[in-house]
């Protein structure tokens, strides 16, 4: 039981929409990204997924609205709604999701993690 430093964790990977490790809950990962551009439209049948921004601006967008996150807001999105994460300039999140999460959900593309590093 360590205590984890956020800050500290950001540094040490510079890559955007890869997802790190940083704890478990239950059966959740709590993890950081580093995100920036658009990501692809995609679904997660069986699973939410929780969006914290700790830096920047994150618009989630949906097929009927948009959704803007500012440092220090939050959105749960529920399983089986279809989403796109877009970040004009680089973004920071912690992201609260199950273990079984790809973070393309139904897509697979070059930017699929499957195999996520913990730091």
């Amino acid at each position: 039981m360590d205590k984890i430093n956020i800050e500290e964790k950001l540094s040490l990977f510079n890559d955007y929409w890869n997802p790190k490790i940083i704890g478990e809950i239950n059966e959740s990962y709590v993890k950081l990204a580093k995100l920036k551009g658009d990501f692809v439209w995609h679904t997660h049948e069986n699973e939410d997924e929780m969006f914290y921004v700790l830096k920047g601006t994150l618009t989630m967008k949906f097929r009927e609205k948009s959704v803007q996150l500012n440092e220090g807001e939050c959105l749960v999105i529920p399983s089986g709604i279809e989403h796109m994460p877009v970040a004009e300039e680089e973004v920071h999140v912690m992201l609260i999701e199950s273990k079984t999460t790809l973070n393309t959900g139904n897509v697979t593309s070059e930017r699929t993690v499957k195999n996520l590093k913990q730091i």
